[in-house]
């Protein structure tokens, strides 16, 4: 991930790549990288870390020219932030390089196939094995020279099949034998070998005024232009070119030359053009026509969840897979406890952590606000696991806690959103969140993914120290797969793993009414804005929860007081006698967790002990808004507004339960008219104590 960028057409390339890469800056990255060809050099190719004014001093000092490229700019998810992991990455011979957004799942059993062959790789990253693949595509169909780079990372080093060593200039220029398949079908033939997610842009020396995209997961656009065509990631990268867009489904291949563009499925079926005309400003395209960020990246969450799971769990048996971990599995069998460290939303995560660990894999857990940690002299021995919990990986107060943990012989774990970021440099282990830059300060995505990284690590911990059977854990990992398209459903939007699904693209809504005791599920967000109009006006919120639960009424309260400034708390649910009852009459509204998984008889106990807690408060004429599994006619005849979720494991509902919250406390900040994205005294990352 993030950006990209390709051009084909009469402009100069070079500007017209860097100027997309900058307006897609808002997505985040770490490194940025071009390649050009049709010019008098040949493909070349240019790339730096850090942000593009990097890249354009590159340029500068060395320039380069042709006809088309494509560009990219880099959120590290295999692979540091360095200039080696930057796209565009080669493949062997040099004459053909890729940009990808997404993640490839097999990319270690496709690489180590790939080595067999003869094939060597010069960067971390799994985009590298897709350059490779078509690479390998074409060899096999005869008439492609096999050129492989060394291990160095220096790119003038090259290694022909004949046993030379050209110069940079020769391997630049290199022109081997035509390849005997056209470029669109290798790039067809080699996606259908990857499994996971991608959208690619392709371009090579020998096809010259071509670029080819394909698509499977992360979106991308085909721009038609006036004798030029342009693709990107995004709409805003080629917005200020054009406003004819084909938005790229899932499945399509395009082929943009200098005539054209020619859409394909894999299995090289034309398919028709389908252009739309974009009405949107610039500023509305970088948040893909939502009024703002925050609602953008709610809206992501599905596809934020099934990333943050791709290539750690089989469907076919159940077991967890963390490449990733330095941690052996003794560390694991022989640990003592586990200590969780954070602040704000990511401490929510951890709270609902030790509820998924303690239950999964019997191992005590303690979890702690990173600003505290080390000023009580806190005790921890060799055998206790530190596990620092932050979407920057940059957070002041957790990195003083990694320390501490680290003083006293702790080894520590990461779950972080951020590769390459200091908390992870220091670690023994990350677990990566794949939820993509998060721009809205008030986190939303970043933090279900914080959860599934959570239950996935839980489910780790059980099978290796063998608290779980493995039915059970074929079961639970059966139901996370399912957990994005519940997600989408509940958002109204298209699965992430739907044929031709687009992320975040919502299904139409018209505004109505809710029924004050149906227990028929309006659209999500109809429903909240109704709720928005009721309660907008409150000077406080309760958020009550029991078990795994509670945390997210903690973080329900949170999101409410960031972004529209109202008062609230969270509370367990069974500590309502020991003060807050104090606070309800008829003017507070109460957000109550009431949602229960029949299979699980302590989830079902604690959803009656929570029944008997919302009879507490609308006895004292609280106004209760009720979050309940979808059939629950219970519950909808003791409350006055009930929001209904799907059904999911006791230790999976926090991550359906938590986004009506949030959209809660977005459509109360909009009505209340306050910067949803950018609320007052806060930032997205916290880099001092």
């Amino acid at each position: 991930m993030c950006g990209i960028v390709g051009y084909i057409g009469p402009q100069s390339v070079v500007p017209v790549i860097i100027e997309g890469l900058r307006r897609l800056e808002y997505r985040g990255y770490d490194s940025a990288g071009i390649a050009v060809a049709g010019g008098p050099k040949g493909l070349e190719l240019r790339r730096a870390p850090g942000k593009l004014r990097n890249l354009e001093t590159v340029i500068h000092d060395s320039p380069i020219d042709g006809s088309f490229g494509i560009g990219h700019t880099r959120w590290a998810t295999h692979g540091r932030p360095t200039e080696e992991n930057a796209h565009p990455h080669r493949d062997g011979s040099g004459t053909l390089v890729v940009v990808h957004n997404g993640i490839v799942e097999n990319y270690l059993s496709l690489k180590s196939a790939l080595i067999a062959k003869g094939h060597k790789f010069v960067s971390e990253t799994d985009t590298e094995i897709i350059a490779h693949l078509i690479e390998d595509e074409l060899e096999m169909a005869g008439g492609h020279a096999h050129v492989v780079r060394s291990q160095s990372a220096n790119e003038s080093e090259a290694v022909v099949s004949d046993g030379t060593s050209p110069t940079r200039e020769t391997r630049e220029a290199l022109t081997p034998v035509r390849p005997a398949l056209p470029l669109e079908e290798a790039v067809r033939r080699a996606v259908k070998r990857i499994t996971g997610a991608f959208a690619i842009g392709v371009l090579s020396a020998h096809e010259p005024n071509k670029l080819v995209a394909a698509r499977m997961g992360p979106p991308a656009v085909i721009g038609i232009g006036d004798g030029e065509f342009f693709l990107a990631s995004d709409v805003p990268g080629i917005l200020h070119h054009t406003r004819n867009i084909h938005f790229l489904a899932d499945g399509e291949v395009a082929i943009l030359t200098k005539e054209g563009v020619h859409l394909t499925d894999f299995d090289s079926n034309p398919l028709p053009l389908k252009v739309q005309r974009i009405t949107w400003d610039p500023i509305q395209a970088e948040k893909s026509g939502y009024k703002h960020f925050m609602l953008k990246e709610i809206n992501e969450q599905p596809r934020a969840i099934r990333d943050t799971t791709l290539g750690r769990v089989s469907l076919d048996t159940g077991k967890v897979h963390l490449p990733e971990m330095q941690f052996s599995e003794a560390d694991f069998r022989n640990a003592s406890q586990i200590t969780i460290a954070a602040c704000g939303t990511s401490w929510h995560a951890g709270l609902a952590g030790k509820f998924m660990i303690e239950r999964l894999a019997r191992l005590p857990v303690e979890v702690d606000y990173a600003s505290e940690y080390r000023y009580r002299d806190p005790i921890a021995d060799p055998r206790a696991i530190g596990l620092l919990i932050t979407q920057s990986g940059e957070t002041a107060d957790t990195l003083a806690a990694q320390a501490e943990l680290a003083a006293k012989g702790s080894k520590t774990l990461a779950i972080c959103n951020v590769v390459g970021a200091a908390i992870t440099r220091k670690a023994q282990g990350t677990l990566t969140t794949n939820a993509g830059p998060e721009i809205g300060v008030a986190s939303t995505k970043a933090f279900t993914a914080q959860l599934t990284a959570l239950f996935v690590l839980a489910l780790h911990l059980a099978q290796v120290r063998g608290t779980i059977s493995d039915e059970e854990s074929l079961h639970l990992v059966t139901e996370l797969s399912k957990l994005p398209t519940k997600l989408a459903s509940l958002l109204n939007i298209n699965s992430p793993d739907a044929p031709g699904s687009s992320e975040g693209v919502a299904a139409p809504i018209r505004p109505s009414t809710p029924d004050r005791r149906s227990t028929t599920r309006q659209p999500l967000s109809v429903q909240c804005e109704e709720l928005a109009r009721l309660f907008h006006t409150a000077d406080d919120f309760l958020f009550l929860g029991r078990g795994i639960h509670y945390p997210i009424a903690l973080e329900g309260a949170l999101k409410l007081k960031e972004i529209s400034y109202i008062h609230a708390e969270g509370y367990p649910a069974g500590e309502m006698k020991h003060g807050p009852n104090a606070l309800i009459d008829e003017s507070l509204p109460v957000v109550c967790i009431a949602t229960k998984d029949p299979n699980d008889p302590s989830s079902v106990l604690k959803y009656e002990k929570t029944l008997s807690n919302i009879q507490e408060v609308t006895a004292r004429s609280g106004r209760v808004i009720a979050i309940a599994i979808e059939g629950d006619t219970e519950i909808s005849q003791l409350v006055e507004q009930t929001i209904y979720i799907p059904q999911a494991p006791e230790l999976l509902l926090p991550i359906l339960e938590v986004v009506p919250l949030q959209l809660l406390a977005y459509h109360i900040a909009v009505r209340r008219g306050c910067d949803v994205d950018q609320p007052r005294n806060l930032a997205k990352s916290v880099t001092v104590e």
